[in-house]
């Protein structure tokens, strides 16, 4: 197998350096991550790297976000109410039954759109201070392309919460009923219930899972690129227009992605074996 990848990684990379005609030029790539800004006499994030962290913001926040509905839908879908059940599984399986680059088309022009100027999110952003303002841009975006990131996070955790549905109502069917038996013997509440006793239990168990649905979520933010999100692959987009470089521009941004979605694979195994040995 070894020998395998190692014939095959050999041969991409004699085809790619040497039975193509292309011209390669990589001395260009290096300048687009930093620049030199005259005006502030410092180095400041150039194409590649601003859409980097774009892609990280946008990633951390859809999955916070997904997660808060995952979690909801979860426990709707064990809800003893019909409707709820319904209404949960209704959720779950349209959005998961429907492609998500049509998801972002419907979502975006027509309900995000609508949701902020009802809002009147730029307004809103326009009028803080500027110390509130850097924040913001800081977390989010700036706030000339705040709105369409708010928009571009509801539609990413739209589309993630409802596999985390499904992950999580997985969590929560393996935690032994005779958990479930002893918190409501205590008179636990449903929240105190869910809190203290079921979810601990579940995220533990789910936890693999999850780590994978995050770097899901970082894959998908591609996605958002087709609305003019400036996060990573619309960077790479950009820079492959403005100097025609195609090769060196998306093998750059294919190891963007593998660094941030490797350390993500690590970090989440850490993690995991971490709550192994404090079982």
């Amino acid at each position: 197998m070894i020998l395998l990848l190692v014939g095959g990684g050999a041969y991409l990379i004699n085809t790619a350096f040497f039975a193509f005609t292309y011209q390669w030029n990589w001395s260009v790539i290096p300048q687009y991550f930093f620049r030199f800004d005259a005006s502030t006499d410092s180095w400041v994030p150039n194409l590649l790297v601003t859409g980097f962290l774009t892609t990280i913001r946008l990633s951390i926040w859809s999955s916070l976000l997904g997660l808060v509905l995952g979690t909801i839908g979860a426990i709707v879908l064990r809800s003893r109410s019909l409707y709820l059940r319904l209404l949960g599984r209704s959720y779950v399986e349209l959005v998961r039954n429907t492609p998500p680059l049509v998801l972002v088309f419907i979502f975006y022009f027509f309900f995000g759109n609508q949701i902020m100027a009802m809002l009147d999110v730029a307004h809103f952003i326009a009028t803080r201070s500027d110390s509130t303002q850097h924040l913001l841009s800081i977390l989010f975006a700036s706030k000339e392309l705040f709105p369409e990131f708010l928009s571009a996070i509801l539609t990413l955790a739209l589309y993630e919460g409802a596999y985390m549905t499904e992950i999580l109502r997985a969590g929560l069917d393996a935690v032994p009923e005779g958990q479930w038996e002893a918190a409501d013997s205590l008179g636990m509440g449903t929240v105190s219930k869910y809190r203290d006793v079921i979810l601990p239990q579940a995220f533990r168990i789910i936890l693999p899972a999850l780590a994978g649905q995050f770097i899901s979520t970082i894959k998908n933010s591609a996605i958002v690129s087709v609305i003019s999100i400036q996060e990573l692959t619309f960077q790479g987009m950009e820079l492959m227009s403005a100097t025609y470089l195609t090769f060196e521009t998306w093998i750059t941004i294919t190891l963007m992605y593998f660094c941030l979605t490797f350390t993500c694979s690590l970090g989440a195994g850490r993690l995991e074996r971490h709550l192994q040995k404090k079982q």
